[in-house]
Order: structure tokens, then sequence, then C-alpha cells
């Protein structure tokens, strides 16, 4: 069942039935200041950082679901609604949500009244727009009541939770004209405030939520709108609000807007005060002169609409298939600058609270994002190095906002530091810009101890050499990707988190999917090694590759498909020998992406296997058989129900480690029909049971083992975004970034005729177009560039400013 459809023109999927089976968020911003918003207009709005910068509340596990936004009530006589649907749940003459590129417009109609509301983030500004058009459609004069809502966090999003004692005597505001300003704590500690404006003198506010709901009452019964007229309360102490009250008449045909804006300002600590206990307002003034009229906030739009065209320009496809060129033109991009953004901090699954900006999670998100802002990516490799220590470990994750790493959820994941070779080496191939390897880039974050940034990578590759365990494979440290595979934790206690707690630790658990690992980006590193004169590093180097190879081959071989790891008391995980958890993803994943053993048949006999016990109609599962009981020397994997996340789950990040994998022995149909599998807009059609957004990838799939198989969750902050246009983009159709040029080596389904691509690289536009007259899926018989054979795949780095044509055909 379909609750919408996609509007390619427009780059928008358009929500019909504001009853989706879960709610479906948008994101608004770009860069410092965000906003989630879901197609009923629930949401939060935050500063960098989610935690430490939550301008707006957020209820999550709520009953019922999706509580709490970014809310306007239109009062027409009797009758109360919301454009958004929620919070009055009233049911509406006509509703749409159109979620776009960083912006949402909701378009909805009740008893002759239109009300449109185009929510966004300009470029570069601290703030949130609506813009709210009211028009009579009615042959009747019409005299509404609008009223604003939303709901101030206190800054501190998890203290806001917990510490109520404090909290519900902290609040402040004040009100001045139509703009209320929250400042909480400002006058202590903060020297950052909040503001709620709208364009248009005010008949009236309320910013006491006690007072303007009413102690029993919920958003949707608001005491305030119920009665009709505002109680002009002031909150001094107790939960605090924004609501605006306007009184609107509209007569037949006749339509009015208002801009209304929540903003956020900083102000220099001697700059704090107009006087005494009166915030400096002029910052948030000048804010709002920026966006006061409708033509500003239009130009605004348009610029960002512009933006969005430039940036989803760089990789354009024509498969004729509209639902795979969605994805790779449209909507997997823009999943990516969203992950990119925010790592997997905040969604309507990830509270903003317990997780910043993870080390091999940025790293990743990364290959995804490059090609659209490479400036950006370039500071972000920077970011993510500088919280790397000199043994080559690095902190699990960091805040936005200071940048600077934590050990909240724990350190020691022994696959981090590789995940910076491929970060690294993918923004070289992408720009060609060799100079970030030779920048200063502190370890822990200290100045002083910092080194170029080639030493990083160094300290990376050997840290996996200098940890290895008793069959010369790398040991797991705390975990590895795989996070709840926790082989020295071994832990009784339910009050004691398994990816902070180590109750054994050894020198004995080791992890075929690391091994893989380092044979790939291994590889890359002493190919780095070699392209920058580095011979006698890369010699080195390549030592220690080929003894993992062969390491793998003799001791992480099964038979029929790679291990996973060996446990704490060196027994084997993921193999035939085993009860349960015989056969798992990773390792077969990276292993065959590694090529190791090809010669020998093990990488086709490894797929073969996935095919065989992992594969089923929704995806492919992380493991099987399900585990049914706790395995202590295992951890959290085996907490989960049978088909649920790491137990059995499709694990939608680990899918397209299969489908490269796949192009390896040149299997296109079965790496496109992995693809599709998992691709959300081919899921379009099973919405209800797939419940999540039908135009971003989840993290989780429920498998077979499950009671509803088919099932997602987590959807938006995934490593899945990135994986998947890397591999579909990469891998599948085949066109891939090296240091000299564009390798173009497709490996797509038999039957496809071709396809057609633009690809923006090194500021020259290559219009590639690949020929598939003999329908195979490999092999590459002719490259023409501008009318020319060439003798190699690589198409050389081409004039910058021009357009040039690639024809390819396979063969």
């Amino acid at each position: 069942m379909k609750y919408g459809h996609f509007d390619d023109a427009n780059r928008e999927y358009v929500i019909t039935n504001p009853q989706t089976p879960y709610p479906w968020i948008n994101y608004l911003g770009n860069e410092d200041f965000f906003s989630l918003t879901s197609n009923t207009g629930g949401g939060y709005t935050f500063y960098k950082d989610a935690k430490f910068r939550r301008l707006t509340r957020y209820r999550y596990n709520n009953v019922p679901i999706d509580d709490g936004g970014k809310y306007f009530y239109i009062k027409d006589g009797d009758t109360t609604w919301s454009p958004g649907w929620k919070p009055m749940k009233t049911p509406l003459d006509s509703y749409e949500c159109r979620h776009g590129m960083s912006y949402t417009k909701f378009n909805s109609s009740k008893n002759g009244v239109e009300a449109q509301i185009l929510q966004f983030i300009p470029l570069g500004f601290w703030g949130e727009l609506q813009k709210v058009s009211l028009k009579n459609t009615s042959s009747e004069t019409k005299k509404l009541k609008l009223f604003s809502f939303v709901e101030w966090c206190l800054w501190n999003a998890e203290d806001d939770m917990t510490n109520f004692q404090r909290n519900f005597s902290t609040g402040e505001v004040e009100i001045q004209d139509s703009t209320i300003y929250h400042k909480t704590e400002f006058k202590e500690r903060r020297n950052h405030y909040a503001f709620y404006n709208v364009n248009a003198p005010i008949d009236g506010y309320d910013t006491d939520r006690e007072s303007f709901l009413g102690l029993y009452n919920g958003f949707d019964n608001p005491d305030v709108v119920n009665d009709g007229a505002p109680k002009n309360t002031v909150a001094h102490g107790w939960s605090p609000i924004a609501s605006h009250y306007i009184e609107v008449e509209l007569q037949p045909g006749e339509s009015r807007d208002f801009i209304f804006m929540l903003g956020y300002v900083e102000v220099a600590p001697e700059d704090k005060w107009e006087s005494k206990a009166v915030i400096n307002k002029k910052p948030a003034k000048e804010m709002m002169a920026k966006f006061d009229t409708v033509e500003k906030i239009d130009a605004a739009y348009g610029e960002l609409r512009a933006y969005w065209d430039r940036l989803l320009g760089k990789i354009n496809i024509d498969s004729g298939d509209d639902r795979l060129d969605r994805m790779v033109n449209i909507w997997n991009q823009y999943q990516c600058m969203v992950t990119f953004n925010m790592s997997r901090s905040a969604s309507f699954f990830e509270s903003g609270i317990g997780r910043g900006m993870g080390f091999r999670d940025s790293n990743q998100d990364l290959i995804g994002f490059v090609h659209q802002i490479p400036e950006r990516a370039r500071e972000r490799i920077f970011d993510i190095a500088s919280t790397q220590f000199e043994d080559g470990s690095c902190y699990h994750q960091y805040q936005p906002l200071t940048k600077k790493g934590n050990s909240a959820i724990g350190g020691d994941f022994n696959d981090d530091p590789l995940w910076l070779i491929l970060s690294t080496t993918e923004y070289i191939k992408e720009t060609g810009d060799f100079s970030l390897l030779d920048e200063m880039v502190p370890f822990d974050n200290d100045a002083s101890r910092a080194k170029p940034h080639f030493d990083h990578l160094k300290a990376s590759f050997y840290h996996v050499v200098n940890n290895l365990g008793p069959h010369g494979l790398p040991l797991i440290g705390r975990a590895d990707w795989n996070d709840c595979l926790n082989l020295n934790c071994f832990s009784e206690d339910p009050n004691e988190s398994f990816q902070t707690t180590g109750n054994k630790k050894g020198s004995t658990a080791e992890s075929l999917m690391i091994a893989g690992l380092f044979v790939v980006y291994g590889k890359e590193y002493v190919k780095l090694c070699k392209r920058i004169g580095k011979d006698v590093e890369a010699q080195e180097a390549e030592k220690h590759v080929d003894a993992m190879i062969e390491a793998v081959k003799k001791d992480g071989w099964d038979g029929d498909w790679y291990l996973r790891a060996y446990d704490y008391y060196g027994k084997k995980i993921g193999s035939n020998e085993n009860e349960e958890g015989k056969i798992f993803i990773e390792s077969q994943g990276w292993c065959t992406m590694a090529g190791i053993g090809q010669e020998e048949g093990m990488v086709e006999k490894s797929l073969n296997a996935v095919k065989e016990h992992l594969d089923c109609e929704y995806g492919i599962v992380l493991n099987s058989p399900a585990f049914t009981k706790y395995y202590i020397e295992y951890g959290e994997i085996s907490t989960y129900p049978a088909g649920y996340k790491e137990n059995g789950g499709i694990f939608c990040h680990n899918n397209p480690w299969i489908m490269i994998g796949e192009t390896v022995l040149g299997r296109g149909d079965q790496a496109y029909e992995y693809y599709t599998k998992i691709a959300p807009s081919f899921l379009e059609d099973i919405s209800e049971l797939h419940r999540v957004e039908p135009y971003v990838y989840c993290q989780m799939i429920a498998g077979k083992e499950a009671s509803k198989p088919g099932e997602a969750k987590n959807s938006w902050l995934s490593g899945t975004a990135s994986w998947n246009f890397f591999a579909i983009t990469q891998y599948i159709l085949g066109v891939k970034t090296d240091y000299d040029g564009l390798v173009i080596d497709p490996c797509i389904p038999s039957k496809w005729d071709g396809f057609k691509m633009t690809r923006e690289y090194r500021g020259a536009t290559y219009n590639i177009e690949v020929q598939n007259p003999e329908h195979i899926s490999k092999g590459v018989k002719r490259i023409l560039v501008n009318g020319s054979e060439i003798d190699s795949k690589i198409v050389p780095i081409l004039e910058a400013g021009k357009e040039h044509s690639v024809q390819v055909i396979m063969g």
C-alpha cells in the first residue's frame, strides 16, 4: 500500500495520507543549524549539537507517537484544525505533505480555508523559517484565529529529561512586540538564546505550557485554543513555550501570508545585556530583518533549490528505470548529505543525546558525500583524525559542538582506525588533492602532538599489525564493526552496558571481518605509498598485507565460507561446527571484496553460501541460524529476538559489501538483485509492511526468522546510505574514481541494453554512455573519449570547464 508518491521533477516525496505507518520525516538545514520535521508537524530544532544546543523539546517513545513539534492551530468558528493534521487530528478536506531537498511543504484545507506552510532553513542561517499562507476559498467572510506553538527545550536535552527538580524552576522568557525570547540560564554560563518571531502584529501570546494546554490536557486539546483567547502568560520557572495569537479576517478569495522565524543567537559575553536583566536583542532583530517579507523568503527558498540543483547535478544517471534513477539522482545522495551532517546523532530513532559523530561512521559516510562538497569532506577528515592516538587507536566518537573525542560508549573498537584510510584515499581520488597528507593534524586534539596526516594513516595501518592474535588475525578488541559481538565482555549484570564493560580482557578474540578490511585498505595504503614515492614503506606494508591473506586462507576458512571470528577461548564463530550462527555476512563481504582466495575458488564458494544461507525475500540477513539463547561469550548479539538487529536481522549497511563482492566475480545479475531488495524506492508498494520512509534507507529490516519479516526500523542515519551509493555507482554501474581518472568497468544485469551517466569530476563533465549489445554483465571491449579510442579502462583526467563524451561498449 502506498501513502503518497514520488514527484521526481520537483525532487519531492508527496505524502497524501497523514497516517503513515511510522512518522515519515525530513531534515532541514545543511551545515550548522538543523531541524527535523515529520509529515504531521512533529520534530525539533537544534544548533550543531542535538544534546547541548537543542532549541525545542521532543518526546521519544511517546504514546501516541510523535507528540510535540512545531504546530499551528486554526480556529474557524467551532472547528479547530492543524495544517499538518496533528496535533488536532481533525479530519481534513485535503492534506498533502511534500518533503523536498532540505524543505517541507504542507498544503491542507478545511471548510473553505486553505493553509500552506513552507518550512526551510536558509543557507548559512541560524534560523528556521515557516511561511504560513491562509486563503479563503469560500463565498463567505472568514474570521480565523491562528495560534503558533513551540515548546522550548532547556538546552541540554539529556538534563532536560532527567533533572526535573532543577528544571521546573529555571524557565525564563522575554516578550517584546511579536517576538518571544527563550533565555533560560542565560544570566549564568550561557551566551546564547533562542527566539520565535512572526512578521506581523500579534493579538496576544502565551509562554507558560501549563496555562496554554491545561495541566491534564495534551497538545490536541489546549485550553487556550479551545477558549479562542490567549492568556498572555509569562513563564517564570515552569516549562516555557512560545505561542503567538493572531486574528485573521479574510474576504472570499483573499489570502494572507505570515513569516515565522525560530532562531538561535550567540553573543559575546561582554555583550549579553541590553540593560539589567534584559537580553541583547540586536542580533536577533538583525536576523528577523533578513527575512521579514515574502519576497525575501521566496528568494532564499530559490537559493536553496539552486544549491541542491548544483549538488545533485554532479552525478546523474538514466537507466530506464525510474526507481533506480530517483535513488541515485536524488534520494540516496540527499541521504548521504544528511548522514554526513548527522552521523548517528539525531533522528526519530537516535535521540541526539547518547551518540555524537562516530569515528568509523563519519569516515564511511564521507564516501557517499565527497563528490558533493569536497572541501567539507577535507575538513571532516581532519576532525576525525584529530581524535586518534599515536598508536593508531582512537576515540569511538566525538561531539560535534566541541569536536573533541569522548569514550561515552567505550573504546577499543579495533576496526575504527582502518576507515581513515578509506576516507582519505577516496577523497584524494575524487579531488587529486594530495596536499592533505602533509597537513599537520593533532593526536587527541593536542596541537603539540600534531604530525602530518600521512602519519595518521600509517598509525591506522600498523594498529592492526601490532594487534594480532594467536592465528595472525586481527584482535577484535571491544568489538569490530558489529558492536554487538562483544567477545571480551561476559556480562551477567543487566545494569551494565555491553559496549563499555569488559569483564575478561584477553588477546585471543580475533576478527575475520577486520582481516578482510585490512587487506582491502592495506592494499589502498600500499597503492598510496607508491603513488607519493614512499616505496620502502609500500614494500614493508605489502608484506603485512600478504601475511594477512595467508592467515585468512589458513585459519579463516571454514570449507564453504569464511569464519566470522575466534572467541575469547579460541573457539570458532561463524562455523559449520556451531549450533547457531554458523555463517555471518561481514566476513563474507570483506574477504570477497578483498578477493582472498579467489584463485582457489573461495570467493565463489563464500558468495554461493551467502545466497544459500543468508539471502531472503527482503535482503541478506546478518547471520544464520539466528541465536535463540544467550551466549555469554558472544555478548549483546544473542540478546535480540531472532530476526532482529544483529541477530539474524537484515542489517542493510552490510548488504552492499556482498553486492561489491559479487562484482569481483562479475555476477551483475546477482549484485543488482541484492541492490533492489533493500533500495527504498523499490519497496514503496509494501509501505504498510516496511513502515519507514520509502525514500531513504533504514538500518535494519526484520529477517526471515522474525515474527514479521520485512518490517524496517531506524531509518535515515545509517552507513547504508553511503555504502549503497558507493556500490551502485562505483561497482555496479562501475564508474569509479582513481588517482589518474575514472575507471569504467560496469557489472550490470545482463538484460540491460546499457545506461547513461553524467559525472562531474575534477572540474570537467563526463557524459558517459554505456552500451551492452551482447547482454553480458561484465567486460569492456572499447572506450572512446571524444570520439577517439583509448587502450585502457581508465578515462584520463580531461580538460576542466568543458563537457566530454565517453562511449563504452561492453563485450
